[in-house]
Parts: structure tokens; C-alpha cells; sequence
């Protein structure tokens, strides 16, 4: 794309404010940016306005932009419920692939579908069915069975069928005859243990695009940018690639992990092979994608905040907290009542910055591979399940919460590896860097026009922070 005298304006439509940043791409730097809450309940474009009319006022000689581009993740972002064969494959891989598109899965399904779980599906009331099953040419009698029984249910939801393509044209066909919304992809497991999930994630996309900003009540929104709006979460593993693997111009930094802590989720994404770095150890089940998301809906620090208490328990986080006195049911249900409350006393820190710690400990064990050590008639055999992080050289935070606190090291540190816990794979020794203008969702955003330069303004604006 062709450069522009004027400035190109990224959106992020978030749970709890919607920001909005003004990039200079000729000069490769931010010229501006501004936050409002976000108003998804009467009028999205209100809170837009109101953060676009701060931006206004700071940059006055701005006469409009060449390019609008937005993300969103308010109004619960991209919800889905996976549906595959085998658990640990096809199941799996449907998974992934949603994560990858910047959803949260609601639930995951495998075999033949139930009646109950049919009405289970319809009950969580998701934007999309990924369907999947079967490797290309492979079982087909339990993924028509699924495709009956989804497309003769009472389902609203569009589906994207991503399974074996010798049932392509089936699906095709009793979806459209059931009047059923379908979308045919690329198989996302088209031979055994090869994932690919490319091509649902773009479907993923593009029926977002289509319909679900609509349902979201962000299609008044999407007037004011030009034709790119996707889920914030795809936004931020696009800029995790872009910042690892670099352009064919400009080098990356390598493999990383970025730990996203939100209102409502707190997300891992990973790139790197994950390979063992231990001599001697197996890796076991299906290989992990090189860039790899995982959404934690149970760790946010607000609206998920209640959920995270109950996850790690009172005693836990009371003593991550440091205060004494401080009645943490009460506080954590105020925060999730008020989500654009900014801590202004000392406790009202320690109290945010202990849901952060416990946030990014349990979601980047979460996200990390674990080893199975056994004990054999030959010796002791080591397994690997999922990615090794341990040699990670970046670990990356985001986040509203990372970005105010005093000390957003201390936050990271807990992402790190416990020798307490030695078979639990997290980071060993990797440098800390703070997203500390909440550029990366942006530069996803920029990286689809601008890839060369959304990496050098992206890798400008990481701040090392130390313990």
C-alpha cells in the first residue's frame, strides 16, 4: 500500500474503554492516543466519539485520516463452540483454530452429538459452530451424523464446517436445505496429527465481519473505519507473530510469549516450536502450533474478577495481596460492578496488582507443555506434553492493569518458572517487556497494511522493565 501524508487511526473497542491511537506511518512513531469507557450497552459509537474528541484536542493539525482500522472485543468479543470427533485430535484442532481466530470457546464437543448436548450448544447461545471430524477421505459416519443433528436443531448460530472434505458438499447441502447459515472450509486436521488451521480462522474472520459485528451492535461502528474490524485477541496474535518472526526486511525478536490480562479474559499467546529443550525427553499427543492462544475467561480482573477468586480461593490471593484488613470478596465485587474503576489508593493497588499476579501465573501455566516422568523396567522415561517455553527469550505483557501498576515486573515474575513445580514448562529466564502504550492490538491492526513499519513502531514502544 502506498504511504499517505496523513496519519493512519487504529481503534480497540475494548471490554471496559475503547482506545484509539493515531499513527504517523511515514515517521514510523505514535503521534497520539486517547481512551474513553466503552458504551456497548446504549451506543458504541458514543464512547468512540468521546475518546476520538480527547485525540481531536491533542492534535489539532489533524485534518483526517487515510486509513481506519478497528478491533473489538467488547459485548464478550467472538464467542464458539467446538465440535470434532476424538477429544485429543479433530476436537482438539477445532479448538485451536477458534482460539487462533480470536474467540473464546465456550465449550468443546467430540464423538456423536447427544440430544442434551445439542441443547447444551444452543443453550450458550454462541456466534458460531466450528464443526469439524475426520481426516480428508476418513470417518464419515459420525461427522453426518453431526451435521443432521446440528442442521435440524433449533440452532441460530452460522456454522463453518472444517472437517473431512469428502463430507464438504453433504454439509454443504443439508445445512442450506435445514436453512442453516454454513460456511465449507479446509479440513483443520486433513491427515492424522498435521493441524491446519490457516484457513478456518480467515472463515472465522470473515463471518465476523459479516455477521456478528451486527449482533454485537458494532455494525454503526463499523461505518467509521474501513473495512477491517476483528476480534481485539486476533489483533494481538497477529502482532505477537509480526513481533517474533519479523518481515523479510526487518528481524523479530525471536521466540516470545505475550500475557494479555483483561476484564473479562486474561489470553497467552505463544510463538515459538515448543520442541523439548532436555535431552532424552518424548514429546507426546498432538504437535502445538508455532503460534499458539489460549484464553483463561476465569482470570480477568474485573468482570471475570468474582471467577478468579473462586478459581484460586481466598487464601491464595489474600496473600498475594500484602494489606491486612482488606475484605477481598468485597473488593473484587466492586471491581467487577465498576470496570472502569482505576485503583487511587495504595490498597486499591495491591489489591489489583494481586489478581494481575495470580492472572498471569495460572494462565501461563495454563498455556505451557508439562512433562510426565515414569518409571519404567528400562529406567526413568520423560514426556512432553504441549510447548516448552522454558528458553523463551521475551515474555511480553499487556493490559491495562500491567500498564498503571508501580511495578509491572513484579506482575510478569509470576508468569515465570517455579522450581517448585519442575515439570510445569513456563519461561526460565526471559527478558520482561511492557506493551506499555497498548500498541499491540494496534500494530495487529496496522500489520495487515503496513507490516514493515507496524513492526519497527511496535518494537520501539516495548519498554524492558526489571524486578
Amino acid at each position: 500500500m502506498m504511504k499517505s501524508s496523513r496519519p493512519v487511526l487504529l481503534i480497540d473497542f475494548g471490554s471496559t474503554f475503547t482506545k484509539v491511537i493515531a499513527v504517523d506511518v511515514n515517521r514510523e512513531r505514535v503521534i497520539g492516543r486517547a481512551a474513553a469507557p466503552t458504551t456497548v450497552e446504549t451506543d458504541i459509537c458514543l464512547g468512540l466519539q468521546e475518546a476520538l474528541d480527547k485525540l481531536g484536542k491533542d492534535l489539532p493539525q489533524v485534518q483526517g485520516y487515510s486509513l481506519r482500522l478497528a478491533a473489538s472485543s467488547a459485548a464478550g468479543g467472538l464467542r464458539m463452540v467446538a465440535v470434532g470427533l476424538v477429544p485429543e485430535l479433530t476436537a482438539e484442532a477445532a479448538r485451536r483454530a477458534a482460539l487462533g481466530a480470536g474467540a473464546r470457546v465456550l465449550a468443546s464437543y467430540s464423538y456423536e452429538l447427544t440430544e442434551k448436548e445439542v441443547e447444551e450448544i444452543i443453550g450458550l447461545d454462541p456466534d458460531v459452530v466450528l464443526l469439524s471430524g475426520g481426516t480428508d477421505g476418513g470417518h464419515r459416519k459420525a461427522v453426518v451424523h453431526n451435521i443432521r443433528t446440528l442442521a435440524f436443531s433449533s440452532l441460530s448460530a452460522p456454522v463453518v464446517y472444517a472437517g473431512n472434505k469428502a463430507v464438504s458438499d453433504l454439509a454443504l447441502k443439508v445445512f442450506r436445505r435445514a436453512g442453516k447459515e454454513v460456511r465449507v472450509t479446509e479440513n483443520v486436521m486433513p491427515r492424522l496429527g498435521e493441524i491446519q488451521v490457516e484457513p478456518a480462522r480467515e472463515t472465522i474472520r470473515r463471518v465476523f465481519m459479516e455477521r456478528i459485528i451486527q449482533a454485537r451492535g458494532l455494525d454503526g461502528a463499523l461505518k467509521l473505519v474501513d473495512g477491517l474490524l476483528m476480534p481485539t485477541p486476533a489483533a494481538v496474535l497477529k502482532a505477537a507473530e509480526l513481533l517474533a518472526l519479523g518481515t523479510g526486511e526487518e528481524d523479530g525478536l525471536g521466540d516470545l510469549v505475550v500475557v494479555d490480562v483483561g476484564g473479562a479474559t486474561t489470553d497467552v499467546h505463544s510463538v515459538g516450536q515448543g520442541l523439548p529443550t532436555v535431552e532424552g525427553v518424548v514429546l507426546k499427543g498432538l504437535r502445538e502450533p508455532r503460534v499458539k492462544r489460549t484464553v483463561e475467561g476465569d482470570l480477568g480482573v474485573r468482570v471475570s474478577a468474582p471467577a478468579l477468586l473462586e478459581a484460586v480461593g481466598v487464601q491464595a490471593l489474600g496473600s498475594e495481596v500484602g494489606v491486612d484488613g482488606v475484605d477481598l470478596a468485597e473488593a473484587v465485587l466492586e471491581l467487577a460492578e465498576k470496570r472502569d474503576k482505576l485503583p487511587d489508593t495504595e490498597t486499591g493497588y495491591q489489591v489489583d496488582a494481586a489478581l494481575a499476579r495470580v492472572a498471569v501465573r495460572e494462565a501461563v501455566k495454563r498455556h505451557a507443555g508439562r512433562l510426565q516422568i515414569l518409571d519404567t523396567p528400562f529406567g526413568t522415561a520423560y514426556f512432553q506434553y504441549g510447548k516448552d517455553l522454558t528458553g523463551i527469550k521475551f515474555l511480553v505483557g499487556t493490559g491495562g492493569v500491567l500498564v498503571h501498576a508501580p511495578d509491572p515486573a513484579g506482575i510478569l515474575q509470576a508468569g515465570l518458572f517455579n522450581p517448585g513445580e519442575p515439570t510445569v514448562l513456563t519461561p526460565k529466564d526471559p527478558v520482561l517487556l511492557l506493551d506499555q502504550k497498548y500498541l499491540l492490538a494496534a500494530a495487529g491492526l496496522l500489520a495487515e497494511f503496513y507490516p514493515q513499519q507496524a513492526l519497527r513502531i511496535l518494537k520501539k514502544s516495548l519498554k524492558r522493565v526489571k524486578l
